[in-house]
């Protein structure tokens, strides 16, 4: 649950304001109009130390209230620009979209691959099997998690599936995180690039209704997950 202890505002202001940021595509000072208008007087520098701060407990919590998924997974990752360099977003749905995980790494590589799979499976259980495209990291990854479970006498196997076609609806899923960085102003440290990516993410699992709740509204949802 978020404490707003400290917080001189009420908590619904605050999970509106990152609400709003993660699902908008609006700079931290359009948000500061905006929340002006409605008669919250706070600065874009506040707005972007809520982003900050707030994202991760919301992301935590969105794991574990999430709907359960289905077993055969598309993984890819997808280029974001942090100050000045590339690094690269991982990202894991389902056959059916939903999404399952995603980690910001500064690397491309085996160890970063195998340590996204890890915390997908630890999040989501072990699939049945793991579709990638050609990228020999990747498949390395996965061959290092069924060591991993193999070493615990785990009788699961996760099959690899090399196949461009069927990845194409991870990789097109890819667009709701490049279509709101692309109108930002850039990332200034990694700490704050995880944090707002992984609260985008959040809000793109709000709009594809992967949590079980009564309400229609994205926003009252996403105040739910929040806690």
């Amino acid at each position: 649950m978020i404490s707003l202890k400290g917080c001189h505002f009420p908590k619904d202001a605050v999970l509106y304001a990152v609400y709003f940021y993660l699902w908008y595509t609006v700079s931290y000072r359009d948000l500061e109009e905006i929340m002006a208008e409605r008669g919250v007087r706070v600065d874009h520098a506040t707005l972007n130390r809520w982003v900050v701060k707030y994202s991760p407990i919301v992301v935590a919590n969105a794991q574990s209230k999430k709907r359960p998924t289905q077993s055969s997974w598309r993984m890819d990752e997808t280029y974001i620009r942090v100050r000045g360099k590339w690094m690269y977003l991982y990202r894991a749905a389902d056959k059916a979209g939903n999404t399952l995980d995603f980690m910001l790494s500064e690397r491309q590589n085996r160890p970063a691959a195998t340590k996204f799979f890890a915390k997908a499976l630890s999040s989501n259980g072990i699939p049945n099997k793991i579709v990638i495209d050609k990228s020999g990291a990747n498949a390395a990854g996965i061959r290092e998690v069924n060591r991993m479970l193999k070493r615990f006498d785990c009788s699961a196997k996760i099959q690899t599936v090399w196949s461009k076609c069927l990845n194409n609806l991870i990789e097109l899923d890819h667009r709701f995180i490049k279509r709101r960085v692309r109108h930002m102003c850039g990332f200034k440290s990694f700490r704050s690039a995880r944090a707002t990516l992984d609260g985008i993410e959040v809000a793109n699992m709000v709009r594809k209704k992967q949590f079980t709740s009564d309400t229609t509204s994205g926003f009252r949802m996403f105040a739910e997950i929040a806690g």
